[in-house]
């Protein structure tokens, strides 16, 4: 498999703060990885770091054999990188269709606007439904399906979402994670940051588990499902994967 991201010996953070060490990992042409870890741990920085929007203090970043660090974040986008934010950022005063439209803003997009919102649409009724509803005043998950859906409308080879379980209760997780598993069949590299092991695992091929800005384990998805390491760090301490789409929510991450 031809290797589409390369991340080597990456340092990074924000002013004097080391957050990042020594991070290396890879994501394949149309491949899923997971980067795996608990709040705080590096996970969002290193997708920062991927989208431009932190600048790395050492390393490498490598994009379609290319240095990724030398484009600017506009560039990356039409590279073909699009990130689904943690915490979904929609827009709240506009409606779903022109969130959507935000999307595709890219000029490599551009052309493919009308297919790429049928595609969308198609992906997720729910959003047909409501495209002319304001994004704000949809549920978590609906908004979590557009901001997902909006970054599909970028024409993605790439495709990062961060935290996409984030606050949804356990039959939305697993409405989004089918998506996700929709999309990996389309051909589209999946960069996956989750706490939720048992949906990253279940559509991914390989993942990393990233503990105080290090790499600390990689294997493909059944070793990590048996590693130890995982057990011990994301189920010790409560007796369960936290947020398994089959599982119980915890209080704070439970709405729809």
């Amino acid at each position: 498999m031809k290797t589409l991201l390369s991340v080597r010996n990456l340092r990074a953070g924000y002013g004097e703060s080391v957050v990042l060490e020594d991070i290396s990992i890879d994501v394949g042409e149309g491949e899923v990885v997971c980067l795996l870890g608990s709040n705080g741990a590096g996970k969002t920085t290193t997708m920062g770091v991927i989208t431009g929007l932190i600048p790395a203090m050492a390393g490498r970043v490598t994009y379609q054999d290319a240095d990724l660090l030398r484009l600017r974040p506009h560039q990356r986008v039409n590279a073909g990188i699009a990130l689904s934010p943690e915490g979904r950022k929609v827009f709240p005063n506009l409606s779903v269709h022109e969130n959507l439209l935000l999307g595709s803003y890219a000029p490599v997009a551009r052309p493919h606007r009308a297919a790429k919102l049928e595609e969308v649409y198609t992906m997720f009724p729910r959003l047909a439904e409501r495209r002319v509803q304001k994004a704000g005043l949809m549920s978590g998950g609906e908004q979590q399906m557009l901001a997902i859906g909006r970054a599909l409308m970028a024409c993605p080879k790439l495709l990062m979402l961060d935290e996409p379980s984030l606050g949804l209760a356990p039959r939305i997780v697993m409405q989004v994670f089918d998506a996700i598993a929709r999309i990996a069949r389309t051909n589209i590299s999946i960069l996956l940051v989750e706490q939720n092991t048992h949906a990253a695992l279940s559509v991914s091929a390989r993942g990393y588990v990233i503990s105080g800005g290090r790499i600390v384990l990689a294997d493909d998805a059944a070793a990590l499902r048996d590693s130890a390491v995982v057990q011990q760090a994301f189920i010790g301490q409560s007796g369960h994967t936290d947020a398994a789409p089959s599982g119980h929510d915890r209080g704070s991450r439970r709405h729809a």
